[in-house]
């Protein structure tokens, strides 16, 4: 007889994502991506950090100050990580985020085909970023759902 407690393919795509964000070394928030193609195959992931080229030891990773003080800059957010790490064309794809996209993300995830976000965590809810995000998603016909285990 098989196994009962194995792990959904939701669970087992956003425990990729979760595991992606521990790479990130930003001491306030770690965010990991995963995205998926139809088929239910891996096809890109990323997490939020420098341009690779980029040292983390020379910028700096504070969230407050002067804007060029700050990381906000500098640091590549997840979602872009995995489109841009991704090996296979991502059209149709869904995406499994460890925290909602801010409305920068949504336009690229939007332009390259995305067609569902599933998220964990909503920590910048009614922000004007996800304001527009949510308003963006909903003009493109982006599902969008929070991930529930």
């Amino acid at each position: 007889m098989k196994r009962k407690d194995y792990l959904s393919w939701e669970q087992y795509f956003m425990g990729i994502a979760e595991l992606s964000a521990l790479r990130s070394k930003d001491p306030n928030t770690r965010v990991g991506a995963c995205l998926v193609n139809e088929e239910k195959r891996i096809i890109g992931i990323g997490y939020n950090g420098f341009p690779s080229p980029l040292s983390d030891d020379e910028f700096p990773w504070t969230n407050e100050g002067k804007f060029s003080e700050t990381k906000y800059p500098y640091v590549v957010h997840a979602e872009m990580n995995a489109l841009l790490n991704s090996i296979k064309p991502v059209k149709g794809a869904s995406l499994y985020v460890t925290l909602f996209p801010c409305h920068e993300c949504v336009k690229m995830l939007i332009q390259s085909g995305i067609k569902k976000i599933i998220y964990k965590e909503e920590k910048y809810r009614d922000s004007e970023s996800d304001k527009a995000a949510k308003k963006m998603l909903k003009a493109a016909r982006v599902d969008y759902q929070k991930f529930t285990p």
